[in-house]
């Protein structure tokens, strides 16, 4: 057989695999990242499905959060306290939103500007990192949640 056919078969083959489980797992790839990142700042709600950690109860800001938007991350316009509680909830929030498929576009969009303000502003050179960040987000926000998503179901609905 020859290349150019194998190849168009091959594309023609990939371009079969459907948009909404590649969604899903953007969406849970790039949830993970965040809520990561958010249980790192918080005490008192632990909740990680891979080790099987779970402790609920009412969350609060470590101190170590405060220090480090106050004396590693250093972003302007926000008090340290303020920036802290912010990305904390943010990390929480956001994510959750995604895993449910329910406002993914804005969701995606709001981590996405998380991820920009981390580019910028604190971690420069990591641009690798939160490159392959940004474009699962931008997937989300120009794609959707796709059809396992509470966002499908309601927009059937209407």
């Amino acid at each position: 057989m020859n290349p150019a056919r194998i190849i168009t078969r091959l594309n023609l083959w990939l371009s079969r695999i459907p948009y909404s489980p590649i969604a899903l797992l953007g969406r849970f790839a790039i949830a993970a990242v965040f809520w990561k990142s958010g249980q790192t700042k918080i005490d008192g709600l632990a909740i990680d499905i891979v080790s099987g950690e779970f402790s609920l109860g009412w969350p609060s800001l470590k101190p170590l959060a405060v220090f480090l938007f106050r004396d590693e991350y250093s972003l302007p316009l926000l008090s340290p306290e303020l920036a802290a509680t912010l990305a904390a909830l943010a990390e929480h929030a956001f994510p959750v939103l995604l895993l449910l498929g329910l406002a993914t576009r804005l969701s995606a969009l709001a981590l996405l500007m998380m991820t920009l303000v981390i580019q910028l502003l604190v971690y420069p050179g990591a641009y690798p990192v939160h490159g392959v960040w940004a474009t699962v987000l931008l997937l989300l926000m120009s794609r959707g949640a796709g059809m396992f998503s509470l966002d499908h179901w309601l927009a059937r609905r209407r």
